[in-house]
Formats: C-alpha cells, structure tokens, sequence
C-alpha cells in the first residue's frame, strides 16, 4: 500500500492535470517539487506518515535541505510555492485541517528588472529575421518572429496555432492560453504579410514526396512527427538569428514577448490593455513583464502631475 503522502502527491497531480489543465511543463514541475518533499516525510518519519501530522517546522527543515543541497532562492521558493498549492488543496478536500505551509516565509529574493532589447533592436530583429544567410526557412522564421514580437504570445502558443487560428476578416488571431484559456489578439499589417508570404511555402513543403496534411501553422523543416514545430525548435531559431544579428546569448521567446509589452507600455499603452493581450489572469504578472526606465518615470510625472509644473 502507498503511503499517504504518495497517493495524496498523485491525486493532487491528477487534479491538476484533468480539473485544471494545467500544462505538461506545470505537471513536470509540481511532480517533481511535490514528489520530492513526499519523499523527504516519509524519509523522515517513515512510510506511515500523516499529512495531517506536518506541521510549519517540517516544512522548514525541508528548506533547510534544500539550502543544503545547494539550491538557489529561487528554486528554495519555487519548491515552497507547490508544497503551499498542494496543502491547499488537501485543506479545501478535507484531508489536513488548514495549510501549514502558509506560516512559512518565501525566501526573498534579489529583484531585479530583466534585459530588454530596445524598439530599435527588436525592428531591425525582425525585420531582418529572414535574410537567408541565417534562416533555415526564412518566410516561417519572420512569422515566429513576427508573432512573437508583434502579438506578444507565448512560445507554446505559437506552435499550437492552427491556419483555421487567423481570421482574416476579423484582423485576429486566435490564441489559446495557459489553462484552456483562449483570447483574440490583434493581426497586425507586418504579421499578416508574414503569414501571407509563408503559407505558398507551406503548402510546397505540405505537397512534398509523404503528400502530409495537417492544422498546424508553423511546420517542422524536416516535416518530423506530425509535422509541427516545437517550442524548443522555435527557441534554437530565435536564440541563432538574435546571436547572428549582434543580440546577447540570454535572447529566448520569452525575451521577445516581454518586449512586446514593455515597449507597448514606453509608447503610452494602457497597463490593462496589455494584460489583455498578453493573456495575464492578474495584473501583477504584467507589471512584472513590463519596466519603465527611471527617466520615462520622470518625464510621465513632468507631463501629467499639476504640482511638477
């Protein structure tokens, strides 16, 4: 027989996967952050322990194990944060009387703004993103450039964007989100010649010597599996074209949609219109993604407030 906190790690997991559709790089994440303090209870008090039994102390000598091991704060928090979810849980279904992890401190940590390419940066990255010399395909590479950038959307939406996603009619693109969640995000003139300029050279690649045929969007050079890119091939290509073009190393997808909507917000974008766009549930998270320099701070203040004048 399992041991309590196994079978309770499984069908907290299972919740997730089927209740909250999460995704496969959330499950991975919690299995392993939730499956790894199960092991360090029944460790410490065998396999009969009781969820209900832990308390705050517990919780924090398993930090102190971690500390041990040499993990960051960051890595230290992101542990906490799914042992919290996790009690949460238990607490809503009855299994422990209330989270004890909620008395544990998050670990503090060093806050500082990430590295933004400027507005000139990103154009002259994109709009130089299929020069031949760097593109594997060149008319797919501006596309996920363009989408990226100029939508803001997330790696793993991009690649489940199917070609029925773009309504031409409308001027939007069809995004599903984290969670099942789906939102409309404008097609801007630069994104649609992209698609448009792309799609002959789909449908080449489609009518090939395997004659595929598939929903995806944006397809695979080699036409692999079924025949759509992956995020860790979009990250290669974004990570060879942005070094190829002068960009530092630590360039990634994501560097390209957090430009998106900090640039939105240098140009006078209101703070809820990107979060709209951005397909953020809270606010917070897109004031994390966006930065204003101390002097655009200073200039808005000089513009705006009676008393700077």
């Amino acid at each position: 027989m399992k041991a309590q906190p196994t079978r309770l790690a499984e069908q907290f997991l299972a919740m997730l996967a089927h209740e909250r559709a999460a995704s496969p790089h959330t499950l991975r994440a919690y299995t392993r952050e939730i499956g790894n303090f199960a092991a360090y209870l029944i460790e410490q008090s065998g396999p009969g322990v009781q969820m209900r039994n832990v308390d705050h102390l517990q919780i924090r000598g398993y930090l102190g194990e971690l500390y041990s091991r040499g993990l960051a704060k960051a890595s230290v928090a992101r542990s906490l944060a799914a042992v919290r979810s996790w009690f949460q849980w238990m607490a809503r279904a009855g299994h422990v009387s209330s989270n004890p992890a909620a008395l544990v401190a998050t670990p503090k940590l060093p806050k500082h703004l990430p590295r933004v390419p400027s507005i000139e940066q990103m154009n002259h990255l994109v709009e130089t993103a299929s020069a031949e010399a760097v593109a594997a395909w060149p008319e797919r590479d501006r596309v996920i450039f363009e989408l990226l950038y100029g939508c803001g959307m997330r790696n793993a939406e991009l690649v489940g964007l199917d070609v029925a996603d773009v309504h031409w009619a409308r001027e939007v693109i069809l995004v599903r989100g984290k969670g099942r969640k789906q939102r409309y995000v404008p097609l801007g003139d630069a994104a649609a010649d992209a698609i448009r300029a792309y799609l002959p050279s789909r449908e080449i690649k489609l009518a090939g010597p395997r004659g595929r045929t598939t929903e995806a969007l944006l397809l695979n050079l080699q036409m692999k599996g079924t025949g759509r890119l992956t995020t860790r091939s979009v990250g290669r290509i974004v990570k060879q074209i942005s070094l190829a073009k002068g960009l530092p190393a630590e360039i990634h997808p994501h560097t390209l949609r957090h430009a998106f909507g900090t640039h939105m917000l240098e140009e006078g974008a209101d703070l809820r219109a990107i979060q709209e766009l951005l397909g953020h549930e809270r606010l917070s998270t897109t004031q994390r993604y966006t930065q204003l320099t101390a002097g655009q701070i200073t200039q808005v203040y000089d513009r705006t407030h009676p008393r700077a004048k």
